[in-house]
């Protein structure tokens, strides 16, 4: 059972930046893709990010491919999304998510921490 917390959600200015982490507890993190989604008000949980256990590959939703990257740093069993210029319609709850051997671009995750909020104002 991987557990995951995520932490670095807040509030800020549109074209401001927030810095997302993603603590997971399992000392064999490494064989985990992670992958960081959002839900907003009203819609449904949409992919965002993906990663591969060894940050070899990345895949992105078009809608934040160029403002949004991720990493992880496997010593630290933490993963990040860096968001720049965000929008308002970025504001949504974020959540960190892992899968086992999973690729960059897989849409179906296992563990799932209790997400962050990002709020963004215009």
């Amino acid at each position: 059972q991987v557990q995951l917390v995520e932490s670095g959600g807040g509030w800020v200015q549109a074209g401001g930046s927030l810095r997302l982490s993603c603590a997971a507890s399992e000392r064999t993190f490494t064989r985990y893709a992670m992958g960081w989604f959002r839900q907003a008000p009203g819609k449904e949980r949409e992919f965002v990010a993906g990663i591969t256990w060894n940050g070899g590959m990345t895949d992105y939703a078009d809608s934040v491919k160029g403002r949004f990257t991720i990493s992880r740093e496997n010593a630290k069993n933490t993963a990040y999304l860096q968001m720049n210029s965000l929008k308002p319609e970025d504001t949504a709850v974020y959540f960190c998510a892992a899968a086992e051997f999973a690729p960059a671009n897989s849409r179906h995750y296992d563990y799932w921490g209790q997400g962050t909020q990002v709020t963004v104002s215009s």
